[in-house]
């Protein structure tokens, strides 16, 4: 294990990529995930990568050109945000379809309008529901420690199935964080080589992205869903053996300070931080409270969300992202629905916070969880959400 080296997080971003290997880039620069697709090109250019960098005239280009180099059998990787992922969407979802195991990083920023290149989750919000495995990360080393895991998980032959790496713009993707390298020898060793499950060869022809008539589509989206679900145990699976390899294990949900908590903030990407900082200074006050991360998006983790709330009476889940027209944000909503048959169910209260990175603080959380602990339980029984900071 190399020692820790200060870098921006996008670099070490892309030295992973590197670092596995891959044989295909295919990318569109768009702002906050320019500098992972420019040092990739820098490492192609140099000759320290031996793979084909794609510089393709738009994201649905890119996406295109993946699903093209991935179903023919080459280790493939693109990148996009916000925009670019609204422009790309269309071939998101045929690439799930496809079961092309190709790996994307989403550095996450809001979707217009109006125009805003900061960060949030209404860009990855958007495919939520498109059949790729998706993961958050909260800091620069899980990062790039995700990154070998993701194309593991991905071209596992009882999976197949893209993975998106999601990294909020700038906040992180532009940080410059200590990140432990792994060597070349440990990423060998975790990552084998990619053996496609269906390959398009001349020698043995086969109809990938076909029509799909009403007799047959129900079941090819049953098996699609069923895949997906089935996808977690070789998840469970790829992250145990990363902590033996690099001594840092990953769980689709997360704790921090959980132990005797009554109330417990739940939180998605690197905003995750901040709010350690406000559990730990309300539990020097004495506030039985802490902290979920979920790191897991789809599959969503049912059984660790349940297993992890256990003992609570209160979880206030703060979405990044808003469900325009609906309860709130769609994590709020997700967990509401995930628990809703749980024994002892906690309230949900949902504060949507931080749209397009306003600047929000660990003091800001604090306000959050006075403010949420003196509701009522009527206030809390409707299901009500806050959107924190919004003047009237």
């Amino acid at each position: 294990m190399a020692e820790k080296t200060g870098i921006e997080v996008s670099i070490a971003a892309a030295d992973a990529v590197g670092m596995t290997n891959v044989d295909v880039v295919a990318a569109y620069p768009i702002t906050p995930q320019t500098h992972i697709v420019e040092h990739l090109a820098e490492l192609v250019a140099s000759g320290e990568l031996d793979a084909e960098y794609i510089p393709v005239e738009s994201e649905h280009s890119a996406m295109s050109v993946c699903c093209g180099s991935s179903a023919a059998g080459a280790r493939t990787f693109t990148c996009t945000s916000s925009q670019g992922l609204a422009l790309m969407n269309e071939i998101v979802f045929l690439a799930a379809s496809m079961s092309l195991p190709i790996v994307m990083m989403l550095a996450n920023r809001s979707l217009s309008g109006p125009l805003s290149i900061w960060n949030d989750h209404s860009d990855v919000m958007s495919i939520r529901d498109s059949g790729c495995i998706q993961m958050f990360a909260e800091n620069g080393q899980e990062v790039f420690d995700n990154t070998f895991f993701c194309f593991k998980v991905a071209e596992n032959k009882k999976v197949s199935l893209p993975v998106i790496l999601n990294m909020d713009g700038f906040s992180l993707s532009h940080m410059i964080e200590p990140i432990e390298y792994w060597t070349q020898e440990m990423v060998d060793a975790y990552l084998p080589d990619f053996e496609p499950v269906h390959r398009l060869h001349p020698d043995k022809p086969v109809t990938m992205g076909a029509l799909g008539m009403p007799d047959v589509f129900t079941e090819a989206k049953k098996l699609q869903n069923e895949t997906l679900i089935n996808s977690k145990s070789v998840i469970l699976d790829a992250w145990k053996e990363m902590g033996e390899v690099c001594g840092r294990e990953y769980h689709p949900v997360e704790t921090y300070k959980i132990e005797g908590a009554k109330v417990a903030f739940l939180s998605m990407g690197s905003m995750g931080e901040v709010v350690s900082l406000a559990v730990d200074a309300l539990r020097e006050k004495g506030e039985a409270v802490g902290q979920l991360k979920l790191r897991l998006w789809r599959p969503f983790p049912f059984e660790e969300l349940a297993e992890a709330v256990k003992g609570l009476d209160q979880i206030i889940v703060l979405d990044r992202a808003i469900s325009f027209g609906g309860p709130g944000g769609p994590v709020a909503s997700e967990i509401r629905n995930a628990l809703y048959h749980q024994d002892n169910m906690p309230f949900v209260t949902n504060y949507v916070c931080s749209l397009a990175g306003r600047d929000i603080t660990a003091n800001d959380f604090i306000k959050i969880y006075e403010e949420s602990s003196s509701a009522s339980e009527e206030m809390l029984k409707r299901n009500d959400y806050t959107i924190y900071g919004a003047r009237e």
